[in-house]
């Protein structure tokens, strides 16, 4: 009997224990928070990222230069009347002389009409949320676009002097043919700007809406505003074709790769390096090392 009395308790003891561990370990579990893992939000990806040692300078250079030969292309001195009366239509290359015809001031202003609806497209941005909250950046790379097709566009024109399709028409009326103005065929400036301002809203859209369908519509309206504008200067007497087809190539090229040089993937590879340069010509230098 004395021995079942030491027994008994030891068993309780025993019992008592795990029973007062066992509500440790619930209390425990039941009362105190259980820490979930941190999960960190991954921050939006940015589209386009700038590279400010490169574009400020770019866009600088190709601003102020534009400015300056804006002022210079379109006073130049007037052609004397006899060079004008003198030239000959056979001097013209074959693939440009077919489109000699006098100059028509109807089509001329209708030309400007794509012209000025293309210039403010960055207004187009704040009506897309994704690409409002952007409009900065967007605004300072629509200004980039243009400021390197003003450099090479009156980068040719002050360099160089070719005389309009409408100067080598007699019907033209021989105070026009003598314009310092009608020197300025080469290159189609209109064209390139309207192609360099509707493709670049174009291939931002495409960037910033990748799986729209909508953006092949822009390409559209781009393509369709940039012919338009080259039809009428080649109406107008005003560019030979030639000097459209490197308007269009120039303007559609700028358009498009200034927003896809941007490209946040590519703005980090640092074999990519972009630079303008001056002196006897001006333009950008774009190396990339393999």
């Amino acid at each position: 009997m004395k021995k079942l009395y030491t027994v008994v308790p030891a068993v309780l003891f025993v019992f008592a224990s795990v029973h007062a561990q066992t509500n440790s370990e619930t209390l425990t579990s039941d009362t105190l928070p259980i820490q979930q893992p941190e999960i960190k939000k991954d921050k939006p990806q940015q589209v386009y990222k700038m590279n400010w040692g490169a574009d400020i300078p770019v866009t600088a250079t190709g601003t102020l230069w534009s400015l300056y030969a804006f002022t210079q292309i379109y006073s130049k001195d007037p052609t004397n009347s006899e060079t004008v009366l003198a030239l000959d239509k056979k001097n013209v290359p074959g693939f440009d002389r077919w489109a000699i015809r006098p100059y028509n001031e109807k089509v001329d202003k209708i030309s400007y009409l794509p012209f000025y609806a293309s210039m403010p497209v960055p207004v187009f941005f704040l009506f897309d949320k994704r690409m409002r909250k952007d409009i900065a950046k967007l605004s300072f790379l629509y200004l980039e676009a243009m400021s390197v097709t003003g450099i090479l566009y009156t980068g040719s024109t002050y360099f160089t002097n070719r005389y309009r399709p409408y100067v080598w028409h007699e019907e033209t009326p021989l105070d026009y043919r003598t314009r310092g103005g009608g020197k300025n065929s080469f290159f189609a400036g209109h064209v390139a700007l309207v192609a360099t301002s509707t493709f670049f809203f174009a291939q931002v859209w495409a960037d910033y809406h990748p799986e729209s369908k909508a953006k092949w519509v822009w390409y559209g309206l781009a393509g369709a505003a940039t012919g338009a504008t080259a039809y009428w200067r080649h109406r107008g007497g005003l560019h030979f074709p030639s000097d459209i087809l490197l308007g269009i190539t120039q303007g559609t090229l700028t358009g498009i790769l200034v927003p896809k040089l941007h490209k946040n993937k590519l703005i980090k590879n640092p074999n990519l390096s972009i630079t303008p340069f001056t002196g006897l010509s001006h333009g950008l230098a774009v190396r990339y090392k393999l």
